[in-house]
């Protein structure tokens, strides 16, 4: 479509400029977004995988099988503790609405978003303002809580005192013991049977915007692809994924997800309501967030680590008095060292 000389040759027909025009001589007004991690990162969630700040790699003290082995619910079910560290500092109670999520609500406003497919369990888009029929939290949410095992409710005053302790909050239901799971998906888990219906919106996009994700977590992996060729998909993300760049109608913008939105607002002449949209966006969460005694996501893992590191010491502890008792109860039986 249009050349763009300022911008490196990538063998793409459309560049920003063709999407704005698309939207704003009204080509584009079913579009649909898939939204990641990234979108959350302003808000003071760490996004899963960059390298230092990701989420996997903050989580290395705590010397996990592997990192995911956190959201997995196999590993949950016999040890829930390290989820519930972190839990006090990725409760989304205590996060206020990034502008991303702003541009969401304001493409809503706007009439021009189709639907939003969210990877995270946040809610943030809600809380700018996305309307809740126009959202699939893929993975589920915080919003209500039940044991893993017997999957009874639980009720939200307790849960939220176990997320301020870091404490695990156990089934009240006797003899079950399960521990109690927020109402999001794991590893190991079936996605909500929602996603299959709401994933044919994807093929009736005019445009397809994907911000803040590595495209590396299946099925949400698959939506981008499934998008009609010849129809335009923007990335918003820090680096290129997937298979963007693959089709002559992609376009990128790479860095943070809210510089790109603003970017983007920029040249739509929407960046003084986007500011707007997010100033209230903001000012209404601040009513709820609880900013007393709210610890870092470093803090949560250094004190599990440490509570983890005093429990070793004692388990080592155990095992000198064991193989002592051991040495003293058999000491006439084994065979003694030959010798020199």
């Amino acid at each position: 479509m249009t050349d763009h000389p300022d911008q490196p040759f990538t063998g793409q027909e459309y560049a920003l400029d063709d999407i704005v025009k698309l939207i704003k001589t009204g080509k584009a007004t079913r579009i649909v977004v898939l939204a990641g991690a990234g979108i959350s990162t302003a808000a003071g969630v760490p996004d899963f995988r960059s390298p230092a700040t990701g989420l996997y790699d903050k989580l290395a003290p705590l010397k996990l099988p592997f990192p995911e082995a956190i959201f997995h619910i196999n590993y949950f079910r016999h040890t829930p503790e390290p989820f519930y560290a972190i839990a006090r500092a990725r409760n989304p109670k205590n996060l206020q609405p990034t502008i991303s999520h702003a541009f969401l609500a304001l493409l809503a406003k706007k009439n021009l978003l189709d639907f939003v497919f969210t990877q995270n369990i946040d809610g943030l888009e809600l809380d700018a303002g996305v309307p809740a029929e126009k959202v699939l939290s893929c993975h589920g949410n915080w919003k209500s809580q039940r044991c893993h095992k017997c999957k009874t409710p639980y009720p939200d005053g307790p849960m939220a005192e176990a997320i301020e302790t870091g404490q695990v909050p156990y089934c009240q239901v006797p003899d079950c013991g399960g521990a109690v799971k927020p109402d999001v998906v794991f590893f190991g888990e079936p996605l909500p049977a929602a996603f299959e219906v709401e994933e044919k919106r994807v093929f009736g996009a005019d445009l397809m915007i994907v911000m803040g994700t590595s495209l590396k977590v299946a099925p949400c992996a698959r939506l981008p692809r499934q998008v009609k060729e010849g129809t335009p998909r923007l990335l918003v993300n820090m680096v290129q994924v997937g298979d963007f760049g693959t089709r002559p109608s992609d376009v990128c913008i790479l860095g943070s997800c809210d510089d790109g939105v603003r970017q983007l607002a920029d040249s739509l002449g929407w960046r003084e309501e986007l500011e707007s949209l997010w100033t209230h966006a903001v000012a209404g969460k601040q009513v709820e967030v609880n900013t007393d005694d709210v610890k870092t996501l470093d803090e949560c893992i250094e004190e599990l680590a440490e509570r983890m590191r005093i429990a070793g010491k004692i388990s080592d502890g155990h095992k000198r008095m064991l193989e002592k008792h051991l040495e003293e109860k058999f000491a006439n039986v084994l065979p003694k060292p030959p010798i020199s």
